[in-house]
């Protein structure tokens, strides 16, 4: 098996993508949306960390973490999450061998992908790259129409500002989602 090597840096703030293991014709997180965030915020209580920026699509999810200082252990926090999810669901997902002897459902893929944010221009890009999801699946044709976002609430919060058609960052710049092409954000 690989050895992967994940940056663990206490108080750190990462992004991460947890994909589902079945991701066509799979709308599970948005149909159990309210189950996930009663899951997420029982996490916190017990766990601590900031959700800076979310994004919940039927079949996979992005988020930005800030853990508290001194402490790295976002693995746990995955862990529990995950689990604590799927043991609300029923059982009815095919599940291989392997996750059979493992005692593992078929929910969740296992791994998920973490990066380490470094700076500024580093965060409002993985920020902006969360909440155009929903626009880069073709699941809405606009940011503000995708309801599982954190995006409304960095709007509300001021974070970021609203003209007619335009969405930006306060002192970083415009940045018009509407007239981005799908090939915003990389892949």
């Amino acid at each position: 098996m690989t050895n992967y090597r994940r940056a663990k840096i206490p108080g750190g703030t990462y992004f991460f993508t947890v994909n589902c293991a079945k991701r066509q014709g799979n709308s599970l997180l948005t149909e159990n949306i309210e189950l996930l965030r009663h899951v997420i915020r029982r996490i916190k209580i017990a766990h601590p960390f900031t959700i800076d920026a979310m994004v919940v699509l039927p079949d996979h999810l992005h988020c930005m973490w800030t853990l508290p200082e001194g402490d790295a252990d976002y693995k746990t926090r995955w862990s529990l999450i995950k689990a604590g999810f799927s043991r609300q669901i029923p059982a009815a997902e095919p599940v291989s061998a392997s996750r059979m002897k493992r005692g593992e459902r078929g929910i969740w893929q296992r791994r998920y992908w973490e990066h380490l944010i470094r700076d500024e221009e580093d965060y409002r890009r993985h920020v902006d790259y969360i909440h155009w999801n929903p626009v880069k699946h073709g699941w809405v044709e606009r940011v503000v129409d995708w309801p599982y976002s954190s995006f409304h609430k960095y709007v509300r919060q001021g974070v970021m500002g609203r003209r007619p058609g335009w969405y930006f960052w306060w002192g970083t710049g415009l940045m018009r989602f509407a007239a981005l092409t799908a090939s915003y954000g990389g892949t």
